[in-house]
């Protein structure tokens, strides 16, 4: 699967199991049944800065619960409450998945928890877009989406022998990454998320 980048849009081509694929986020949003067009699709890994939703610092002491804080962190489970910890669960399994250490939060972790507890909306394709990309370049990290890509190619007619999640990274290959994402148009604060969204965990499950 090869990511190319254009001027406006981020366009997925593959060719997998002799059936050619094709789409963009919107076709993904599509279906994957959620908001596609607008909406926060930052990617932080290493650098955390601020932006016009997104105050470390403030954000790092509200999920540890702890004003006396002086410097943006990464924040440990055991500081969250229990419906905190239950926003970082939601971002890791569905919004930003990762393999290894879930104890602790990743600085992309909280922003997408910051974003979700205040009802901004968030362009969940284009964020899978660019996490594929990075996850794929890192030696011996399984595919995520395991869940989202079997609809994917359900909806492409794709004859799978497997659809468990292990066996996605034998059927898919990142060649490009994506280049940095520029949301089409600026998310409202007040914008509410879909439901769809907020059910991940419960209504999204490989179908056997």
């Amino acid at each position: 699967m090869t990511v190319i980048h254009l001027k406006k849009r981020d366009v997925v081509k593959s060719k997998v199991r002799g059936v050619d694929l094709e789409f963009d986020h919107e076709k993904l949003a599509t279906i994957l049944e959620v908001p596609g067009k607008n909406g926060i699709c930052e990617y932080i890994k290493e650098v955390w800065k601020e932006s016009k939703y997104t105050r470390p610092l403030e954000i790092t002491r509200r999920f540890a619960n702890d004003d006396t804080i002086m410097k943006a962190r990464r924040v440990k489970s055991v500081e969250m409450k229990p419906s905190q910890r239950f926003i970082h669960f939601l971002v890791m399994k569905n919004v930003i998945p990762r393999f290894g250490k879930r104890d602790t939060t990743s600085f992309m972790d909280l922003s997408y928890m910051d974003h979700l507890t205040a009802r901004r909306l968030v362009n969940l394709p284009r964020v899978m877009m660019r996490h594929m990309s990075y996850v794929i370049s890192v030696k011996d990290h399984e595919l995520p989406y395991g869940d989202w890509l079997t609809m994917v190619f359900d909806a492409f007619g794709v004859p799978l022998v497997d659809k468990k999640e292990k066996n996605l990274k034998d059927t898919i290959s990142l060649k490009t990454p994506s280049s940095p994402c520029e949301a089409r148009g600026s998310p409202d604060p007040h914008d509410e998320i879909p439901a769809k969204l907020t059910e991940f965990g419960s209504s999204r499950r490989t179908r056997a």
